[in-house]
Order: C-alpha cells, then sequence, then structure tokens
C-alpha cells in the first residue's frame, strides 16, 4: 500500500475518533496525530503497508507508557494493518482514561461525542 493510500485510511479512521491527522510527511512515512487535552502520537509506516514493522511513539512523556501497550500488540505475531495499529492506540488511550470524555463502545461513538475537560467547563 503506498503511502497516500495508508493516509486516506488514517484520515477515515480520524472521522470517527477524537484525533485529527495533522501531518502526514510522505519522505519519512510518518503520520501525527493529535486530540484534545494535549494527546499526542506519531506512526511510522512500513514501505509495504502492513506487517509488524509500524512504529508507534510520542513526544509526549504522558503519552508513552500507553503506548507501549500497542507497540507490545504490533510487534506481536501476524501481520497487523494501519487501521489495527490506529485501533489499538485508541483503545490504550482511551483505557488509560487520557481521553476521559469518549464512550467506550468504539462503534457508536463520533467526534460529537467526545469532549475536551475544558468544553465541559
Amino acid at each position: 500500500m503506498d503511502f497516500q493510500q495508508l493516509a486516506d485510511v488514517a484520515e477515515k479512521w480520524c472521522s470517527s475518533t477524537p484525533f485529527e491527522l495533522i501531518a502526514a510527511e510522505e519522505s519519512e512515512r510518518r503520520m501525527d496525530f493529535y486530540a484534545d487535552p494535549g494527546v499526542s502520537f506519531y506512526v511510522l509506516c512500513p514501505d509495504n503497508g502492513c506487517g509488524d514493522s509500524f512504529h508507534v511513539w510520542s513526544e509526549s512523556e504522558d503519552c508513552l507508557p500507553f503506548l507501549q501497550l500497542a507497540q507490545d500488540y504490533i510487534s506481536s505475531c501476524g501481520k497487523k494493518t494501519l487501521h489495527e495499529v490506529l485501533e489499538k492506540v485508541f483503545k490504550s488511550f482511551r483505557s488509560g482514561q487520557l481521553l476521559l470524555h469518549c464512550p467506550m463502545d468504539p462503534w457508536t461513538m463520533s467526534k460529537a461525542d467526545c469532549q475536551s475537560p475544558a468544553a465541559l467547563r
């Protein structure tokens, strides 16, 4: 899968989560994601678009422990798609309550269902 196709998958995934794709750098095969309040991470994509060589990371020390769960999942047996990796990241952040105001059922959730703590004050 070429990088533009991966970016399209990421954009579609973002439409059903509180995350936004804020940067997609084809030369580095890197996609950066952000959600309020200050939850950010990036994904490095392999050249072939799937497999165990995706890598997730964050510049935010608060986010790193939650990304470890996703990275362990990526490293486990079997090939992973970008969508599967992004879902694991989302579930890791949600279970860690960094995304405090999101319903637990991702199949019924929309961006309107998720509010930042600042919006609730």
